[in-house]
């Protein structure tokens, strides 16, 4: 995986989850706190999404075969993919599954100092790992605010942790909420409700992460800048003197195909018509450096031929 997938988010991610994972499900054990024992299958299934975002990482860096001419780049669409459902039927489904079983049979929080000190606790460690990922994100952000970086990012990893550790912080703060109100009133129903919203948030959370890697496994062409980019470098104003049409394709985040169709002159030779698609491709290797594999076509402009 690369840089910009985030890896250094991830681990950071998953070492914060294993622990708070743990510390949850102890709070849980001596509290009876319906909110802490979602939460901590919250974190259990968190950690299981860094897992399935590194190995996706990992099984992307395998060279191309026969069956799979463009390689494997995207793996890691489709092991975010997962992560978006498990979150959804792990984390969300039993939050709610869970809350709905403490409204209606409510209970008193015991030893309401483990649930309370884990929560801060975890509040603290989760902010941590969101620092991490937010500081790697703006490394490749450039000007595109947080919405935009979410829905244009092709590399999926940072998206998906940017939105789990901010669901996770949403869901300690709701947990912290819930279990507040639960002492202060002495009515157990408030660790159930704040249970409910904590699986409320999660589904939402997974219902976009599942829309945008939903995209991404589809196909995504290039983005607006590297079309355009692309489109300088191909005409040289000699021999190619316009792109007739183009399509891009993102083979995975850090691969991009380039196939379009150029115009050239109908007096212009082989050997020179070959010798400007090779300049071509060049410049625009250089232009765009993830653009690897590219298809260039040479025809005699005609305006239908655009259509």
């Amino acid at each position: 995986m690369s840089a910009s997938g985030g890896t250094k988010a991830i681990v950071a991610a998953l070492a914060a989850n294993l622990a708070i994972a743990v510390a949850k499900f102890v709070a849980y054990l001596f509290s009876g706190s319906s909110s802490m024992l979602a939460e901590s299958v919250h974190s259990l299934a968190d950690s299981g999404n860094q897992g399935l975002l590194l190995l996706g990482g990992k099984k992307a860096q395998r060279e191309a075969t026969p069956q799979h001419p463009f390689g494997y780049g995207r793996e890691r669409y489709i092991y975010a993919f997962l992560v978006s459902i498990v979150l959804f039927t792990v984390g969300g489904m039993f939050a709610i599954y869970e809350g709905y079983e403490k409204i209606h049979d409510p209970h008193p929080i015991e030893a309401w100092y483990w649930p309370v000190g884990v929560l801060l606790f975890a509040i603290v460690a989760e902010s941590f790992s969101f620092r991490t990922a937010i500081k790697e994100s703006n490394e490749i952000r450039g000007k595109h605010t947080w919405t935009q970086f979410v829905r244009r990012a092709k590399a999926p990893e940072l998206p998906v942790v940017l939105l789990e550790d901010l669901g996770a912080l949403v869901g300690l703060v709701l947990a912290l909420g819930g279990v507040g109100l639960a002492l202060l009133t002495g009515d157990g129903v408030w660790d159930g409700i704040g249970t409910l919203c904590i699986g409320v948030l999660l589904i939402a959370i997974a219902i976009v992460l599942a829309a945008e890697t939903k995209s991404l496994l589809l196909g995504e062409a290039a983005g607006v800048e590297e079309v355009e980019k692309i489109k300088a470098a191909v005409v040289d104003g000699d021999v190619v003197t316009r792109v007739i049409h183009m399509r891009t394709l993102h083979l995975g985040p850090e691969e991009l195909l380039v196939a379009a169709k150029i115009a050239v002159e109908g007096h212009d030779t082989a050997t020179q018509v070959a010798d400007a698609i090779n300049a071509a491709e060049a410049r625009i290797r250089e232009a765009v450096p993830i653009a690897r594999v590219i298809y260039l076509e040479p025809d005699i402009y005609r305006p239908e031929a655009t259509k």
